[in-house]
């Protein structure tokens, strides 16, 4: 199976990074969104991280406009499907949203093509349940920020056939990541583990502790790179209490998210993408 052509679905923070590292690699890229705000703050972010790698010498000043050249945007998802060899769906994490636009995707992408879902914590086999063709589905889990993270989870569902893995596998390789195979049950194994810990964080700070010390604690003394309230804000606290909601369904209540994770997100203070969460990201 040749993969040529990349369908983004979602020019969020996750979607615009798919694009960018996908585009880089030589592939040409479709990235769609509802909004045409998104798809132009998408190609901002896109044109500026790649200005900052080739100031770096990351990467050659040729290769900027190079890559951009590859990356069609469009609002039409019809658009956006059809000629696609591989789609990343990136949309919020909602299983009924996520079935009803994999219903979508069967009905608009051609039969051979891979629908690849990003999500952090839906198990794959629920989200394929949503179509017929089960063995083009599989659970391509990319980590924030994108383009930095050499890591990306990818999940078998029930159906998913040895050469959508094999091609899927194919594809992470050439845009320079490593693959790391996860079982398709809630959470994986990154989700699995982390929500659980950012979880437990909240409930640290509403006991008293602040989230400078927690954070200060678990890299200076268990060698995290960051911290766990750090951590959330840049997954988003909806994202992680949305993961823990998933995995407190299939695997009961020591999976429950924290009341104070709930009404932060109710509060809005969902971390750097609303400038407040545990740190102030306005100032």
């Amino acid at each position: 199976m040749e993969v040529n052509t990349i369908a983004v679905i979602g020019a969020g923070a996750m979607g615009n990074g798919v694009a960018q590292v996908s585009a880089v690699a030589g592939y040409t890229v479709v990235l769609n969104d509802i909004s045409e705000e998104a798809l132009k703050r998408a190609m901002a972010t896109i044109e500026k991280n790649l200005n900052k790698l080739a100031s770096k010498g990351k990467i050659a000043e040729a290769d900027v406009s190079s890559a951009i050249s590859r990356i069609t945007v469009t609002t039409d998802l019809a658009e956006a499907c059809k000629d696609a060899d591989l789609l990343v769906e990136c949309v919020f994490e909602n299983l009924e949203l996520k079935k009803k636009m994999f219903a979508e995707f069967e009905r608009l992408c051609k039969p051979e093509a891979i629908l690849g879902t990003n999500t952090s914590a839906i198990p794959v086999t629920e989200i394929a349940s949503a179509t017929t063709r089960g063995d083009k589905v599989i659970g391509i889990h990319f980590m924030n920020p994108v383009p930095l993270m050499k890591g990306v989870e990818v999940i078998r569902g029930q159906l998913t056939s040895e050469e959508t893995m094999q091609a899927t596998l194919d594809y992470i390789k050439k845009i320079g990541k490593e693959s790391a195979i996860a079982v398709d049950f809630a959470g994986f194994i990154v989700s699995r583990l982390l929500d659980v810990l950012m979880n437990e964080a909240v409930k640290l700070v509403q006991e008293g502790n602040s989230p400078e010390d927690i954070d200060k604690a678990m890299r200076l003394c268990a060698g995290h790179p960051m911290g766990p309230c750090t951590l959330l804000d840049l997954v988003g606290a909806e994202i992680a209490m949305h993961g823990m909601e998933t995995m407190e369904r299939d695997f009961g209540d020591r999976y429950k998210p924290h009341p104070l994770l709930k009404k932060r997100v109710l509060a809005g203070l969902l971390g750097q993408k609303s400038g407040k969460g545990f740190y102030d990201y306005e100032k």
